[in-house]
């Protein structure tokens, strides 16, 4: 092997072990660099700088992790060799071979651009009123999926009554039996636990701008939500389950998102635990959730016109300052029964954050609660930009 052969097989080989670089720090370098060429645009000199400092940067911590797992790897072969305890030598305690510096964040982008919006009119609405057994999904608020498309509900719910303040977590009341259907049932795990994976910055901050751009201009172009369900073959409107506007044609807006998560899709099923898998098709969507929008619990690939969704996406943005409230995504964790997947009462809330992206297996079981939005402009509107990979 050459010299250059066998550097390039250890930088892979470093770059693949958890302890030298996680599969976040990983996504996170992958960010870093598609912002620095998006803000570079032209300048060739620009980019190649700012590689270099991030090399540079990336180089230094991965040495020091290196150096660390190598000598700790090789004091505990001299102790095995020697017969010595394995927490301890003759000159006191093993240092840990956790690594000693972490990449940094980067920094949220500036408040997006103000736009006009006009009130819609809006009936009251009749979300549930239920509060499964809440567990967090990390300290700090993390992420909203927004409104996912046509999922399937597998009950059709009597009109439930609209709650006076938005749910948030930590409540615990009678556990409420939400259900999905199972187009091949049999095939399906007994239990699914709710898990996702959540990006943080991951448009630049001028593909933000652009995207909040495009969506207030076609506002005129919103319509509202369907749903699906096992037995229809179209999607209906149905505003006791669900209640929100879609655009469907987003342009070259779809294919900057899809390039984003072509570029980290390799991770986020790492992470999710999920087998790689050839994307089929791809249909995606921008969600408007204004004042009492919602959106009960269902899966998104319960019924056959959407059984070959595989991976749901959901980006969340909004105009700053932020005018609504409430929105939250709530993954639960089910079980099969009768054929169907049924709530366990407990589930994962994440709550909307600017510029992140959410990601999960289709066939989970997700509701977002009601939305309140003061102003009712449609600007000030819960935004994200939704949609599912199929295989």
């Amino acid at each position: 092997m050459t010299p250059k052969q066998i550097l390039d097989s250890f930088s892979e080989t470093l770059m693949r072990d958890e302890r030298i670089l996680s599969a976040q720090e990983r996504a996170l370098v992958a960010n870093l660099l598609h912002h620095a060429k998006t803000a570079a645009g032209a300048n060739p000199e620009t980019n190649e700088a700012v590689k270099a400092v991030i090399a540079a940067a990336i180089g230094e911590t991965v040495a020091q992790r290196a150096f660390s797992v190598l000598g700790g790897s090789i004091v505990e072969r001299i102790i095995e060799s020697s017969s010595l305890p394995a927490a301890e030598t003759a000159g006191g305690t093993l240092l840990p071979d956790r690594p000693l510096s972490t990449l940094g964040t980067p920094t949220p982008p500036g408040p997006q651009p103000e736009h006009p919006g006009v009130k819609a009119p809006r009936k009251e609405p009749q979300p549930p009123s239920h509060k499964p057994t809440h567990r967090p999904l990390r300290d700090t608020p993390a992420p909203s999926p927004q409104p996912q498309h046509p999922g399937s509900p597998m009950t059709v719910p009597s009109p439930p009554t609209a709650p006076s303040q938005p749910q948030h977590p930590g409540g615990s009341i009678t556990r409420k039996v939400v259900t999905g259907s199972s187009v091949a049932a049999a095939e399906r795990p007994e239990e699914l636990q709710a898990n996702c994976v959540v990006l943080d910055e991951f448009l630049s901050p001028q593909e933000l701008d652009a995207l909040t751009r495009f969506t207030l201009e076609h506002e005129s172009d919103f319509q509202d939500s369907e749903i699906y369900s096992p037995s229809m073959e179209k999607g209906v409107i149905n505003d006791d389950f669900r209640r929100s506007r879609v655009l469907m044609e987003l342009e070259e807006q779809q294919e900057i998102m899809l390039a984003r998560i072509k570029s980290v899709l390799h991770q986020v099923l790492e992470r999710l635990g999920m087998e790689e898998f050839t994307i089929a098709d791809v249909e995606a969507q921008i969600t408007a959730s204004n004042d009492g929008d919602f959106f009960n619990c269902h899966d998104d690939n319960g019924s056959e016109g959407v059984a070959s969704r595989h991976l749901t996406f959901v980006y969340f943005f909004h105009r700053e300052p932020r005018q609504f409230e409430g929105g939250e995504l709530r993954i639960h964790d089910a079980h099969l029964q009768d054929a169907r997947y049924v709530s366990d009462g407990s589930y994962q809330t994440i709550v909307p954050q600017q510029n992140q992206i959410v990601f999960f297996p289709c066939e989970l079981l997700h509701e977002i609660t009601p939305v309140r939005c003061g102003s009712q402009l449609f600007a000030d509107s819960r935004f994200t930009l939704n949609g599912w990979l199929r295989r």
